[in-house]
């Protein structure tokens, strides 16, 4: 099946996990992509794990190859003369570019927003980086655990007696992608409405601070900082991930009126007192309500619990493990993941894409080695000759 963006052509100049997130969005759903590499080392993702059976290769990172299927790998020195100018000719055939360096490095190459406008008016750029390409702040370092700072996510996080926590996975980095894709789109729908390009500036920690759900508005309106609610958030009890036989149970105790199925659920008569009846009385009596609970929880297992509280209309979840993603047969049915046949890592599976359409799909070839697609794009797209492409990897440009 066809993608949404096929025809689209997308110059990828980025690395690592942000950048790299948007393009794969781009490249699964139809359109050409061109990943540019640096040469030797390419994408530091290649060297980040896991790796099959443990030992590190290039060609074989899980994380590289789930940001970069159906992209083509080019390798340039951008620092050469000769790697620039075969950039600006890439340039020219593309329709959008994202870059995630520093803010400046791209001017001190010589592909800033206002040369690369120049070559194409209707070139659509986009620039992700920590703090965005403007403000004191914008040059400054940055890793994961920064961005949660700054971004004021690690603030509301944890428990209120205890000190703020990181989330664990690159939520930052993923979120800044998907903008990035959905900046991209945008500044498209612009260019093909008006003729116009548009430089597009995205800044990784002001996604967190997107989703930082009332906190902002709270402290705007009242003055009041959003306090950490570890597991009873907002005043609720019985609400949240509990212990159980094999792992946590996400119990729901909510809406008020369904609270007498908790009672028929669980087999204790003693959940009916009315103090627990509404979410006041659930709060103000947390502990004994625990105390009640955690004895039936911890006799069941977690996809049990679920099963039988969705049967009564309570929306209880659990605490899904990765293998229990990977076999859940709700995602399976749906087509969630997809098996890529990688040469060098082998056979592994991926999820496709964040959402399905009807008579369209995701495209997951296996991510590119690097360099495959120098002779590809050097001599087929660009037009270089055979000795040309000689030379070029002679002088370390390619």
């Amino acid at each position: 099946m066809s993608g949404f963006l096929e025809g689209l052509k997308v110059l990828d100049l980025t690395h690592f996990v942000a950048g790299p997130y948007a393009t794969r969005l781009m490249a699964a759903q139809g359109a050409d992509v061109i990943k540019v590499e640096r040469v030797g080392g390419g994408d530091p993702s290649r060297r980040a794990g896991p790796f099959p059976d443990g030992v590190p290769h290039p060609e074989k990172s899980a994380l590289f190859s789930y940001l970069n299927p159906s992209k083509k790998s080019v390798t340039l020195d951008l620092k050469t003369a000769a790697g620039r100018r075969i950039a600006r000719q890439l340039v020219e055939w593309a329709d959008a570019l994202i870059e995630n360096f520093r803010p400046g490095v791209m001017r001190s190459l010589g592909l800033g927003y206002e040369s690369l406008s120049a070559l194409d008016p209707s070139l659509v750029v986009v620039s992700i980086s920590n703090f965005g390409q403007t403000g004191p702040k914008r040059d400054d370092l940055a890793r994961e655990i920064n961005l949660y700072a700054f971004g004021g996510l690690m603030y509301i996080t944890g428990h209120a007696e205890r000190e703020p926590l990181q989330m664990a996975a690159r939520l930052a980095q993923y979120g800044a992608g998907q903008n990035a894709f959905a900046a991209t789109l945008s500044a498209l729908f612009h260019r093909d409405s008006t003729g116009a390009g548009q430089w597009v500036d995205v800044a990784i920690s002001e996604y967190l601070a997107t989703i930082l759900e009332n906190a902002l508005s709270m402290y705007s309106y009242t003055g009041a900082n959003f306090p950490r609610t570890g597991n009873r958030g907002y005043g609720r009890a019985a609400w949240g991930p509990y212990p159980c036989r094999d792992g946590y149970a996400g119990v729901v105790a909510g809406p008020d009126h369904k609270w007498p199925e908790m009672a028929k659920l669980m087999g204790i008569s003693a959940l009916d007192d009315p103090k627990f009846a509404d979410r006041a009385g659930r709060g103000a009596n947390a502990d004994e309500l625990d105390a009640l609970m955690l004895p039936w929880l911890m006799r069941h297992d977690k996809r049990e619990i679920f099963e039988r509280a969705q049967r009564r209309g309570l929306a209880f979840s659990y605490v899904a493990t990765a293998e229990d993603i990977l076999q859940w047969e709700h995602l399976d049915e749906r087509g969630y993941f997809a098996e890529v046949d990688h040469p060098h890592a082998g056979r592994h599976l991926h999820p496709a894409g964040p959402f399905a359409s009807d008579g369209t799909g995701w495209r997951l070839a296996p991510a590119p080695t690097l360099g495959q697609h120098n002779r590809e794009v050097i001599r087929g797209l660009l037009g270089y000759s055979a000795g040309d492409l000689v030379a070029l990897r002679g002088q370390g440009v390619i």
